[in-house]
């Protein structure tokens, strides 16, 4: 009787669910936004493939190149946990999605004062990661070889005042593969050579920089990239720290510049371009 008893209670807890199913809500495929995963869990959203968006949660997307996720919950206003994971759409329990900002579109045009020239001979993707999310390097933007592209840059008015961080994959590895958390076996996602960040202040100061990704020096240690980056502005007297730049030629883990220096083992360069002035990041073939 006991063990009948169980399975009865087993059996209505399923029937209950089967019922009731969640309704997942689905990614806004009708809008201008970058689908991530479309054949995972999450079909769209801008979070881990088997994460699914579901009722009581903040969903991140991703925007096209230059433009940044313009939602998130209102209550988050410091970069702190559990609150820095609510960006996005908010999923209602009936399947659908509101705007925690009603009043703002999806995205919103960065501050346009970096770009990405990309002087490799094969395509490069540069990988922002989410944030408000669970900040994984899961925005794609792809530069072609010979081509440039303008990043997302946040302005003081962004999320808590953060900056934009983008992890630079190998010329010739597609954001598919590289637009990705990865694993130890091979030099993409969390473990590219190189990552850059960037931001602008109340004074239209912007501020990028561009340095060894730590992942890599911990798990691939002196085995040198056959790339470099460096950053250039087309008037260097409006930008303070050139000279900024990240090449194997120099040696493995090695960034030259005034603003250089080392954080979690792993060297770095900065450049400030003053007064909405522009700057460049080159990628370039060694």
């Amino acid at each position: 009787m006991l063990l009948k008893s169980k399975l009865f209670v087993l059996y209505s807890l399923y029937s209950a669910c089967s019922a009731n199913p969640i309704k997942a809500c689905k990614f806004p495929e009708n809008e201008d936004l970058v689908p991530v995963y479309e054949e995972g869990v999450n079909a769209g959203w801008a979070m881990s493939p088997d994460e699914a968006c579901i009722p009581g949660k903040y969903c991140p997307y991703a925007c096209p190149p230059g433009q940044l996720m313009n939602q998130w919950n209102p209550a988050a206003t410091k970069y702190q946990y559990p609150t820095s994971m609510d960006g996005g759409l908010y999923c209602n329990s009936d399947g659908s999605t509101s705007k925690p900002f009603g009043d703002r579109s999806l995205c919103v045009d960065g501050e346009g004062t970096v770009s990405v020239v990309n002087k490799a001979s094969k395509d490069c993707a540069f990988c922002q990661t989410v944030l408000p999310g669970n900040e994984a390097m899961l925005i794609p933007t792809n530069v072609e070889s010979g081509d440039e592209q303008t990043l997302a840059v946040p302005g003081p008015e962004y999320y808590a005042g953060t900056a934009a961080h983008y992890y630079v994959n190998p010329p010739g590895v597609s954001t598919e593969d590289g637009c990705v958390w990865g694993t130890t076996d091979e030099e993409l996602g969390n473990w590219a050579p190189y990552v850059a960040g960037m931001n602008t202040d109340t004074n239209g100061n912007t501020f990028i920089k561009i340095g060894v990704n730590p992942k890599h020096v911990d798990d691939f240690n002196g085995k040198k990239p056959k790339y470099g980056l460096r950053i250039v502005c087309d008037n260097p007297k409006d930008c303070n720290g050139l000279e900024c730049e990240l090449n194997p030629k120099n040696g493995y883990n090695k960034a030259q510049g005034p603003s250089s220096g080392s954080s979690l083992g792993a060297e770095y360069c900065i450049v400030t371009a003053k007064n909405h002035a522009k700057a460049k990041i080159e990628v370039f073939d060694v």
